[in-house]
């Protein structure tokens, strides 16, 4: 079903020779041609079959009337291919006269159709078809402008599919309903197709163009009308569209169907990158030279702050006080030029984050702290903890953004200006309001008063805070931010990590974590170059070395041993007890009664499903109906006990699964439908950063041939299961995703505790399975090279008489309140986890390398060539080709004293876990 998918197309018509003819294939009940969701009953009386949709089969009562096995319904499509009585297979005999054909032939020969639509297979060898070598991003770059060839042309290969992507998505016959907002202007209310909105991504901030299609042109006594506006929210799949100011004449707000909705693309974000990549590579002002070769790879002395003032305390008015990690991180990032804090799940990165912007302030530099992340969340959320210390601080948007509205209003430039820019500038902007435009005069007027007024507030400010992108407003043009901490910054491309960076930066602070996930790049071949490489990793893969907060205050105990051991070597310390983290004991629980966890002082548990996995109705995500049936009744079965809604969280990684989840849970569960639409059924992605007591995650995958898909990715795992506060439930096909050497670890965990169970939700069982060996040795795969699978400490190693995998003793006896805990030491482990064996001179150099990124549910990573790091004997580093990986082309293994991780302080005792943040 490839073509079709990529030819986004859901409908097909058999060949005129195969056994049922040139029939279009379509639903008996409700005639859907959509071939993603079709399936087939045998009646019960006769040997034919029907043609249903999932959703029919699903929700209509008068289909159970039949003489049809509905419960035999299956789908047309599985293993992404049709099933063979549908359409035949080729001979054997045929097979060997037919051309070999690879998929990325067939991806080749489909583009190529584009621009050329009689092109064969024999075209593809032409030389003027031959694809443009990409040149991959590396660890060190000889200088800004070599820097700037590398990164620039993937930045515009990913400009370039984005505008393509946008683009193409017109979308006709749209139903929308009209309103005003309170400011008076129109509001075009409408649902994307489930497939557009699974491919457009479309965000709050995006302008779209609505215009009316023949049939509304009809009714509108034939005229045409066009409005263009900005999204200004997106629930539950219903896009809120606002005109733009002065678009209230005409207005056919008496209309409601056959509109045309488009994507209005624009490259502001691709060109402050590029602007930021020139000014880095040609301004010898945009950052120090210090900074400037630690970015670029090179060799330099570390350096210290001569000036920097440490504080007495590092208690600051309005944010709880720090822990001892946190300490000794804001103490080290202040007296150092470029620093980078790794803030594992929970582990209070963000009021760390404000306190060290405080104490940033106070150095006495002058100017304004510039703050930034990737995500217009997380700079609202900083933001709100930086101003309750009671600095100055000025949130700027972007224009596209000043009609939503956030918990930092009162802060924002948008908001402050009218406010201060006195009587005259508020009497313009009345007249503006009332009749749409001013004169040319008055509109002059009103821009050097609102402009003046602008930088009046932000050079008054103390800090500054806006997205990466926001860091190349033009308003802020004539600023130079001598200090930058960046936020979130694993989730940034470099290229948009530098947008704040080259703005006069003399000292440079980067908070995020690698082990969780990364910038999200949409065009493949920039994402196999290395384009979701963010800034914080590469300079985690040339020796700059994180400084980590350890202790961690979200998760139960139980909850937080397996990310610690597997993602960050243990070092993770609790910051909460069990009892701090008990379903009883919170004030706003109204129950008596606990969830029957199989394992009662450990609330986590794997229930085995084998249910199959199903394309979904966009034929580019996957479904699973048994495990969204478990679900449910799961999900019931808390309601039930008194937990609300909002203590609820479904992960999913696949769209499909979480529509059909949000879908099944209100048509088909037992209590009323309005509390399971208040549950959130999300995104590893959307869940990032977030956090809920409860957290049940449906894995999908159970196909026994398509493999997991981006399952496989640590780091999507990683985030899967540190949301979680009191208990964690994950669904999914132990056979299968055991065949994945992480996962079969994460398996063997629950297991051991007894937490892997089977059987009816009312009478759970403890699973004794035993798993299939992992198909490839963790170790060589350089997807898992931050893991514990690559560090020795679980080395899939198999007891032949149970048949089944087995953690080694490191792994499983790894105490988290012990700091010291790592299992890249060399001695191994005897007894207490604090005594290790062999040299005691410190830890050994381990490997890091970048993970690939999944672009979509269906995208796979790989190359057939890898680099590494050497040191020549004069101790500068060098690159090196090799030809033989199979690993993805954009990865590198790192030694020679790189990458292994710092911490100030690594206390022989537990830390003082009384000390919240």
């Amino acid at each position: 079903v490839h073509p079709l998918v990529r030819a986004r197309n859901n409908q097909v018509q058999l060949h005129p020779e195969s056994p049922l003819g040139d029939t279009v294939l379509e639903c008996y009940n409700c005639a859907s041609k959509n071939v993603f969701v079709m399936g087939f009953v045998p009646a019960s009386s006769s040997s034919v079959v029907v043609l249903l949709c999932r959703v029919c089969v699903e929700t209509v009562p008068a289909l159970k009337e039949m003489d049809w096995e509905l419960s035999q319904w299956t789908p047309l499509i599985q293993d992404r291919r049709f099933l063979t009585w549908l359409i035949k297979v080729p001979s054997d005999k045929l097979l060997l006269r037919a051309r070999d054909v690879s998929a990325a032939q067939m991806t080749k020969l489909e583009d190529l159709w584009k621009t050329q639509p009689d092109a064969r297979f024999a075209d593809l060898d032409r030389p003027d078809v031959e694809e443009e070598e990409i040149q991959p991003t590396l660890l060190q770059y000889e200088d800004g402008y070599h820097y700037q060839n590398i990164v620039a042309p993937l930045v515009k290969m990913e400009a370039d599919y984005d505008r393509q992507m946008k683009e193409s998505l017109a979308e006709t016959s749209i139903k929308v309903h009209w309103s005003k907002s309170l400011a008076g202007r129109h509001l075009a209310h409408f649902h994307f197709s489930s497939n557009t909105a699974a491919v457009s991504r479309v965000m709050v901030g995006d302008e779209l163009r609505i215009k009316l299609g023949d049939g509304a042109q009809f009714l509108n006594g034939g005229k045409t009308w066009e409005g263009v506006g900005y999204i200004k929210d997106i629930v539950d799949g219903e896009v809120e569209l606002e005109l733009r100011q002065g678009v209230t004449q005409n207005v056919p707000d008496n209309i409601t169907d056959d509109y045309i909705v488009d994507y209005i693309w624009k490259s502001i974000s691709f060109d402050r990158m590029q602007n930021a990549l020139k000014t880095f590579a040609i301004d010898d002002t945009s950052v120090t030279g210090y900074i400037y070769h630690k970015l670029l790879g090179h060799a330099v002395e570390d350096q210290r702050i001569a000036t920097a003032k440490l504080p007495e305390s590092y208690e600051v008015p309005g944010l709880p006080p720090l822990n001892e990690s946190q300490q000794d991180a804001v103490g080290a990032v202040l007296q150092r030029p470029l620093s980078l804090i790794q803030g594992p799940p929970g582990t209070g990165k963000t009021v760390t984050s404000a306190t060290l912007v405080y104490h940033l302030t106070q150095q006495g530099v002058g100017g304004q702290v510039l703050v930034t992340a990737p995500s217009n969340v997380a700079v609202d959320q900083l933001t709100e903890k930086i101003a309750a210390t009671g600095l100055r601080v000025v949130r700027l948007t972007s224009k596209t953004r000043e009609a939503t509205s956030s918990s930092v209003d009162h802060l924002c430039l948008h908001i402050m200006t009218p406010l201060a820019a006195g009587d005259e500038f508020q009497k313009l902007q009345r007249l503006k309001d009332e009749i749409g435009e001013l004169s040319d005069r008055d509109q002059k007027k009103y821009r050097s008063l609102r402009n003046r007024t602008e930088r009046e507030i932000l050079q008054a400010a103390d800090v500054i805070c806006c997205t990466c992108v926001g860091a190349g407003d033009p308003r802020l043009k004539n600023f130079r931010f001598r200090q930058v901490l960046i936020d979130e910054a694993t989730q940034a491309i470099e290229a948009e990590a530098l947008i704040p960076i080259a703005t006069g930066a003399k000292q440079v602070v980067f908070v995020g974590d690698h082990c969780q996930l990364g910038p999200v790049v949409m065009c493949k071949a920039a994402a196999k170059a290395g384009l979701t490489q963010s800034l914080f990793e590469r300079l985690v893969l040339i020796g700059i070395r994180p400084i980590r907060l350890q202790v961690q205050y979200r998760m139960h105990p139980s909850l937080s041993e397996f990310p610690s051991n597997m993602f960050y070597e243990g070092s993770l310390q609790n910051g909460v007890t069990e009892a701090d983290r008990q379903l009883l004991t919170l004030p706003s629980y109204t129950g008596k009664e606990d969830f029957p966890w199989p394992v009662p002082n450990k609330p986590m548990f794997f229930y085995s499903i084998f249910g199959m996995e199903e394309i979904s109705s966009s034929g580019t995500s996957y479904l699973n109906r048994t495990e969204a049936s478990h679900v449910e009744k799961i999900v019931t079965h808390f309601l039930r006990m008194g937990v609300t809604p909002s203590q609820l969280g479904v992960i999913t990684p696949y769209d499909g699964q979480k529509k059909y989840v949000t879908e099944h849970m209100r048509r088909s569960g037992a209590l009323a439908s309005a509390l399971y639409e208040s549950i959130e059924v999300a995104s590893v992605d959307a869940f990032q950063g977030r956090e809920k007591d409860f957290i049940l995650v449906s894995c999908v995958r159970s196909s026994e041939t398509q493999g997991i898909g981006f399952l496989s990715d640590p780091r999507r795992l990683n985030v899967a299961l540190t949301r979680a506060r009191l208990g964690i439930i994950l669904l999914g096909n132990p056979r299968v995703l055991s065949k994945n050497p992480l996962w079969a670890a994460l398996l063997v965990h629950f297991k051991e505790f007894g937490c892997l169970v089977e059987g009816p939700m009312n009478n759970l069982q403890v699973s004794y399975m035993t798993f299939a060996r992992p198909r490839r040795n963790p170790a060589s795969d350089t997807r898992y090279a931050f893991t514990a699978l690559a560090r020795g400490a679980w080395d899939g190693r198999w007891d032949d008489r149970r048949r089944g995998v087995r953690n080694a003793t490191g792994f499983r006896s790894g105490k988290q309140t012990d700091s010291r805990f790592d299992p890249r030491y060399q001695g191994g482990y005897s007894g207490d986890i604090g005594r290790r064996g062999g040299d005691d001179s410190g830890l050994p150099i381990p490997n890091f390398a970048p993970l690939p990124s999944y672009a979509d549910d269906l995208s796979s990573v790989g190359g057939d060539s890898y680099s590494h790091y050497s040191r020549t004997s004069h101790g500068t580093q060098q690159l090196y080709r090799g030809e033989q990986s199979r690993g993805p082309s954009f990865g590198y293994f790192v030694g020679g004293g790189s990458g292994d991780f710092y911490s100030p302080h690594e206390p022989t005792q537990p830390a003082d876990l009384s000390r919240r943040y």
